[in-house]
């Protein structure tokens, strides 16, 4: 199999226009430049571009034309962007052993920092969340203190 050749932006050239003539040549030498980058380069350009000047994603809005050929490939990057990580979690008690209720009780107050009636009211009304966006790191250990003291806990 032959690998798949990417042509450069500037090989198709959709119009000629008589502005051309009438711009700076240092600009000109821009746009020439700009028209001989490949895909992957135009979006690696373009992300250097929305960091340099603060522009967010939500700014930007597609121009037209500026829609890939059929057939193209989208850069990686583009991908992995499409389908964001998440990032903050929920620990919820969902329920918890009897016997163990009053050291689950000590372990919600210790993370919490909640009284001891809020804390005994929170347990014994499980299913509860107990803390809310937090980092995921953070969400094992609290499971796993609460697991430890007899609950049984899930990461949302």
């Amino acid at each position: 199999r032959a690998a798949a050749r990417v042509q450069p932006l500037g090989a198709v050239r959709l119009r000629s226009s008589s502005a051309e003539e009438d711009m700076d040549p240092k600009i000109k030498d821009l746009v020439d430049q700009i028209a001989s980058l490949s895909l992957l380069e135009a979006a690696q350009l373009t992300d250097a571009l929305k960091e340099r000047l603060g522009i967010s994603d939500a700014m930007m809005m597609p121009a037209a034309g500026a829609v890939p050929a059929a057939g193209a490939t989208p850069p990686p990057a583009a991908e992995e962007a499409a389908a964001p990580e998440k990032t903050a979690f929920s620990v919820k008690l969902e329920k918890f052993d009897p016997a163990s209720k009053i050291k689950v009780i000590k372990e919600v107050r210790a993370l919490t920092g909640l009284g001891l009636k809020e804390a005994k009211e929170l347990v014994e009304n499980a299913p509860k969340e107990i803390k809310a966006d937090v980092k995921k790191e953070e969400a094992e250990e609290l499971k796993e203190k609460l697991e430890a003291a007899g609950g049984t806990v899930v990461i949302e």
